[in-house]
């Protein structure tokens, strides 16, 4: 009996701590419904998921009122400073009479929902925030149809994002050119799948350029993946004349020309030809190189230099117009000539103009002279008129003088 009692006692010693928090907790959850939440201040929360969301219940006038957090299930998670919730991922950040603040750990979506701030005041307020998890694309793959692809061809790409929520955005881009494609979603329970589909058409100078898959989505940044392309392509031919560096082909000089090849895969298969002719027999081809030791009118006509690879074939050609041996030197003669014959009417020119202006120099200095002799006797008149008549007056005199003496 006094073991019983001794353990009855001890049952008893520890309830009365407890059993009336939890009755008061059971008389608010009854109680309090809702409320206008007029003094009590709270805001969303958007977290990724795996982080940490904080949750604050605050009280704009504060009066000492005793504040608690429920979940979405409207089960208590802190009353005042005390957890009745036996999870261990809620954790008390700040308690006091006009906040309580919680943390909850490693979020999940399980989590997502409305949680309840609640006052107890009369009338009872309660406000209520809302938890948005988010979920980073779980994986994003580029899946291409052809893995080597010839030039003109068109191919299809896809990229997919898995497992995300929101619904990722995809962009594609080819090296820094960002190209439209079309994108599928499709909905699992709360996550989202997202494949984007791309036709691109390739061309010789895709050949290595990536292309480029990347998520546009709040949980994460610069996600992306991409893949490099393989073109095949023809070869590009080109002719280059190696001697005569610069001038004319002219008979009995030699002709060296060289054919080079690019393409994918290499060309392997190189050949020289003549146009609607036959070769020359004193020509000689050596792999790239075409090269004829004296050149002679029955050399003119194009020649062709062909090269293929597994892709296609191409070719370039050199158009040879064998010209007479002094047809540079005749012609070097003829603009030597050109230019002194130019240089001879330069200097004539100028000895014209030379002479054009010292005859007119000299023929302006004697009229001067004459103007001067003519008015001579009317410097001393005292008007006009009277200058007239004497300059009229000294030219009859002068006459008289001269038929006097005669």
């Amino acid at each position: 009996m006094a073991g019983g009692s001794h353990s009855g006692s001890a049952a008893g010693g520890g309830a009365p701590g407890l059993l009336p928090l939890l009755l008061l907790l059971l008389c608010a959850a009854a109680i309090i419904h809702t409320g206008d939440g007029q003094n009590l201040v709270t805001e969303d929360v958007t977290v990724v998921e795996g982080d940490v969301a904080t949750i604050s219940c605050r009280v704009k006038n504060s009066d000492d009122s005793v504040i608690q957090l429920l979940n979405p299930n409207r089960q208590t998670i802190y009353f005042r400073d005390f957890r009745p919730l036996k999870d261990s991922r809620f954790q008390l950040v700040n308690f006091s009479n006009s906040e309580l603040r919680v943390s909850l750990t490693n979020v999940s979506i399980s989590d997502e929902g409305r949680y309840f701030c609640q006052l107890y005041t009369d009338p009872p307020q309660e406000i209520y925030t809302t938890i948005t998890v988010l979920v980073p694309p779980r994986n994003l793959v580029i899946d291409i149809q052809k893995e080597i692809a010839i030039e003109g061809e068109e191919i299809e790409l896809n990229c997919t994002a898995m497992a995300s929520r929101p619904a990722t955005n995809i962009r594609w881009f080819k090296g820094n050119k960002e190209l439209t494609g079309k994108s599928e979603v499709e909905q699992w329970s709360d996550m989202y799948t997202v494949t984007s589909r791309l036709v691109l058409k390739v061309g010789r100078e895709d050949d290595g350029v990536p292309v480029i898959c990347l998520v546009d989505h709040p949980a994460v940044k610069d996600l992306q993946t991409q893949r490099y392309l393989e073109v095949m392509y023809k070869p590009q031919v080109r002719v280059s004349q190696n001697y005569p560096v610069q001038g004319l082909t002219r008979e009995g000089e030699p002709l060296e020309l060289t054919c080079a090849a690019i393409g994918k895969p290499q060309p392997t298969d190189m050949r020289w030809l003549r146009v609607d002719d036959e070769m020359p027999q004193h020509v000689v081809v050596s792999g790239s190189n075409l090269l004829i030791s004296n050149l002679n009118k029955t050399d003119n006509g194009t020649y062709r230099c062909e090269a293929s690879n597994a892709v296609g074939k191409s070719h370039a050609d050199y158009m040879l117009f064998v010209y007479d041996s002094r047809a540079g030197e005749e012609g070097a003669i003829r603009s030597v000539d050109h230019a002194v014959v130019g240089g001879v009417v330069a200097v004539v020119v100028f000895a014209m103009l030379c002479l054009l202006i010292i005859l007119g120099r000299y023929f302006a200095r004697h009229k001067g002279t004459y103007f001067t002799h003519e008015a001579k006797g009317a410097d001393d008149a005292a008007d006009a008129d009277t200058a007239i008549i004497n300059a009229e007056g000294g030219q009859n005199n002068s006459e008289e003088k001269k038929e006097y003496f005669i």
